[in-house]
């Protein structure tokens, strides 16, 4: 079993609240996952991380300015409550993007990225390097949850998007703060808001298309969450869950990626990369006009393909939760 991260990072096959890439935190928000990686399987739920590296990274480049901010935001929480902050742990951290958002944010710390895919930590290794941060971050095989408990103690732990890919997510989150030192600060990148890239009407098949995909998405989910070894039904309320896991001063911070038309090359790429793992794994959930229509849209010669119509945009929240251990 393997996971890692995007933000982050995590990265479902679509455009909704669960796949923004890096996530949007870690992933570059984070990502992470709990089932393997769909080598020999023929489960349309089963991720290919590796095969997703280049995907990840960018999802995440497109948002460093908020990483950057998130980063700051979190050293500043930390700054206050006098943590000096000597080690940090990136879980799911997926191709390492957040990972050295955090060695930048945090000088004197030493970066630990923890994954289940070694392609991905070759990934984070190489940026680290690129970005003269070799020396501060490592990496770190481990398959989730199992390796949850065999974690060393940090003052600050981000996890983007993974947690939703392990079956049991209360247990998960307890067994990350259980590897916080005391006064130490984990922060957990989920929920948020669907993505959101063209107009409801776009001239082409019935309006309102987004509204139908986030749908596809969510069944593509609620499947996938019920295939994960141990899963457990949860209330998703993640201020709850992180008290229920022993933290304190729980808290939340919503960021925005606000990208307006006409969306960039790299970001309209990102965007037809998403529309096409969707595309792929869930085209039996969708009408014949609703194929129709994504097949237009991810046609790179078509005029209202993603590619080359005006009106693409990229527009995403989402959510950081907190919560500290008591220094007692």
């Amino acid at each position: 079993m393997n996971a890692h991260s995007a933000h982050g990072h995590a990265q479902a096959p679509g455009h909704g609240r669960h796949g923004t890439g890096q996530g949007q935190h870690g992933t570059g928000h984070g990502h992470g996952h709990g089932h393997g990686h769909g080598h020999g399987h023929d489960h349309a739920t089963d991720l290919d991380w590796e095969v997703m590296g280049t995907q990840l990274e960018t999802g995440a480049e497109l948002q460093l300015p908020e990483l950057h901010r998130t980063a700051a935001r979190l050293r500043e929480r930390l700054t206050a409550s006098g943590t000096d902050v000597r080690r940090i742990l990136d879980v799911g951290s997926g191709p390492g993007v957040m990972t050295c958002v955090l060695a930048e944010a945090f000088p004197d710390a030493e970066v630990v990225a923890v994954d289940g895919t070694p392609a991905l930590l070759e990934r984070t290794l190489a940026r680290a390097e690129r970005l003269g941060l070799g020396g501060r971050v490592s990496v770190r095989h481990a398959d989730l949850p199992e390796g949850l408990g065999a974690l060393e103690a940090a003052d600050l732990i981000w996890s983007s998007r993974t947690v939703h890919h392990l079956g049991d997510q209360q247990a998960a989150l307890t067994a990350l703060a259980a590897a916080l030192r005391p006064g130490g600060l984990l922060a957990v990148a989920e929920a948020g808001l669907p993505m959101r890239f063209l107009p409801r009407d776009i001239g082409i098949g019935r309006p309102g298309l987004q509204a139908r995909l986030d749908a596809v998405l969510e069944h593509w989910f609620e499947v996938m969450r019920t295939e994960l070894p141990g899963s457990t039904a949860v209330v998703e309320d993640w201020p709850a869950m992180l008290r229920r896991a022993g933290l304190t001063g729980v808290g939340a911070a919503t960021s925005l990626l606000d990208l307006p038309a006409p969306l960039g090359e790299e970001g309209r790429a990102f965007v037809h990369a998403q529309l096409t793992r969707l595309r792929e794994v869930a085209a039996d959930l969708l009408d014949a006009e609703d194929r129709a229509t994504l097949d237009v849209l991810l046609d790179p010669a078509a005029p209202d393909g993603l590619l080359r119509r005006p009106d693409v945009f990229l527009l995403s929240a989402g959510t950081v939760f907190t919560g500290v251990r008591d220094a007692r």
